[in-house]
């Protein structure tokens, strides 16, 4: 076997994929939070994109293998589906809210603790623990997976939909119907106001 069989890069290992995905959702939070007007309202809808999507791929693809693989990945699984479904109301209030009300920025600092401290324990008793029990091969294979999950998923979080099931059962619907609501969203943006 050769050196590069046995290495892979950031995109093709899930687990390099997911930390850095936590990188960037660390970073967006600390534009949303040091910006005002459009740019906070631009960074903020980037930032409920990437947790939205994120979120359902890892319910679709990491937390089942998490359950198959772990011991106690039952248990590890439920508290961060728990711990997803926290969040994704918190976001969905905010994810209606105008970027200046004056509630907004305490409650997307009570968000972004829950969100981090929830990415912690996914890195230390998820990510490590896959990373050590499954093969470079797996873990590519559901790189694979991670990012076509990615690819359909909904871009705005719809709270009471954290499993696997209740993804692949209303996440297609969902999504196609985020989408539109982000394409006439951002048409609406483009668009001159006629008046």
């Amino acid at each position: 076997m050769n050196a590069r069989s046995t290495e892979m890069s950031a995109t093709d290992d899930v687990i390099d994929l997911l930390l850095r995905q936590h990188a960037q959702i660390r970073d967006l939070f600390l534009l949303v939070t040091t910006s005002t007007g459009t740019e906070r309202r631009e960074a903020f809808d980037r930032l409920v994109r990437l947790l939205a999507v994120h979120e359902t791929a890892e319910e679709q693809i990491v937390h089942p293998m998490s359950r198959r693989s772990l011991a106690g990945g039952d248990g590890v699984v439920l508290d961060r589906l728990h711990e997803e479904e926290m969040s994704k109301a918190l976001l969905s209030e905010l994810d209606r809210m105008p970027t200046d009300d004056p509630r907004f920025v305490p409650l997307l600092n009570h968000l972004r603790v829950d969100v981090l401290t929830h990415a912690r324990a996914e890195e230390r008793l998820e990510f490590g623990r896959l990373h050590e029990d499954l093969g470079d091969a797996e873990r590519k294979g559901l790189a694979v997976a991670l990012r076509a999950a990615e690819a359909i998923a909904p871009t705005h979080p719809h709270p009471g939909v954290e499993g696997a099931i209740e993804n692949l059962l209303l996440g297609p619907a969902l999504a196609l119907a985020d989408r539109l609501r982000d394409l006439i969203k951002e048409a609406m943006r483009e668009s001159p106001s006629e008046g």
